[in-house]
């Protein structure tokens, strides 16, 4: 997979000689040689200076060794981990996640994922975002599906997607029209928001501060269900990221405006993991499973309003 040279190169460089190299390398001299010789010909400079006890790097040569050290360091490392994903038959990983996250999205993963990995098993979870942060950097969860506008020193993000919060509401509602609103737009209509911004210290909170007095929430619920079935039947406008709602948005039973608001357009939804601790090959596959999905999303933009 990667060039002989490197290997003969690297292996010279430890012994001081090309015929002590070759009989480590088990090929002849020659063989070594003229690898190293095509080499230097190819790039225009010396990389040994050859004397009848042995050779020594030239300037060059000590640079060309430091570039086929980290390369095949980096080759043993990838092979490793090859290794580990050929023989994953079991584990477990404890996933905790937004509410929005697992409508949908994450159980589309978990299944695909299990289809391949059979053995792997799963803990599944919804918490705030602060709290997902702490059980992430505490070792009580593996995977963290998150917005990351407050990102803990404790955990690593291993991916990002922009997902902004705006309005999900049915596309007969006189806003479904528009492009984006402001905080404006929403004075005297009833609202469905999580339950967290009861404490008035949410992220929608904050971003509202100043700019307009409370809004007319007429509920505030941790499930995603509640929020749904109230949207659904023209009873509230909802004030989310698209995620929970992406198949009723695409099946055009909902759809989505943006706020124009910096804070809320910025939002990020992330997959963070300890810090602290390595990444074992079950976490880092099923994160690359979530990091692929989530790209495969668009949450940026209106999307679709009525047809």
């Amino acid at each position: 997979m990667h060039s002989t040279f490197m290997r003969y190169f690297d292996e010279v460089a430890r012994q001081g000689s090309i015929r002590k190299a070759a009989a480590v390398l088990n090929v002849s001299s020659t063989t070594v040689n003229r690898k190293i010789i095509a080499t230097e010909k190819t790039i225009g400079v010396l990389l040994l200076e050859r004397t009848p006890e042995g050779v020594t790097l030239t300037d060059a040569g000590r640079i060309v060794l430091e570039h086929c050290r980290e390369t095949l360091n980096g080759y043993e490392r990838t092979k490793m981990m090859l290794d580990d994903i050929r023989d994953l038959r079991s584990g477990h990983i404890n996933i905790c996640a937004i509410d929005s996250v697992t409508y949908g999205l994450l159980p589309r993963i978990l299944l695909d994922f299990n289809s391949v990995y059979p053995q792997i098993t799963y803990s599944v979870t919804t918490a705030q975002p602060d709290d997902i942060m702490e059980a992430v950097a505490s070792g009580i969860c593996d995977i963290g599906i998150t917005f990351t506008f407050d990102v803990h020193p404790g955990v690593r993000i291993i991916s990002e997607k922009g997902a902004p919060i705006g309005i999900i509401m049915r596309p007969d509602h006189p806003l479904a029209t528009r492009s984006s609103l402001s905080i404006s737009d929403l004075d005297g209509l009833k609202l469905v928001r999580t339950v967290d911004a009861r404490g008035r210290n949410s992220i929608i909170d904050q971003a509202f501060t100043g700019i307009a007095p409370s809004l007319s929430t007429n509920c505030f619920t941790d499930t995603l269900h509640v929020a749904k079935h109230m949207i659904l039947a023209g009873r509230s406008l909802g004030v989310y990221t698209q995620i929970g709602f992406y198949d009723e948005i695409q099946q055009r039973r909902l759809c989505f405006v943006p706020l124009q608001q910096d804070v809320l357009l910025n939002l990020k939804i992330g997959v963070v993991m300890s810090a602290a601790s390595g990444i074992s090959p079950p976490e880092r596959l099923l994160g690359n499973e979530i990091k692929r999905a989530l790209a495969g999303l668009r949450l940026d933009a209106a999307a679709p309003g009525p047809s």
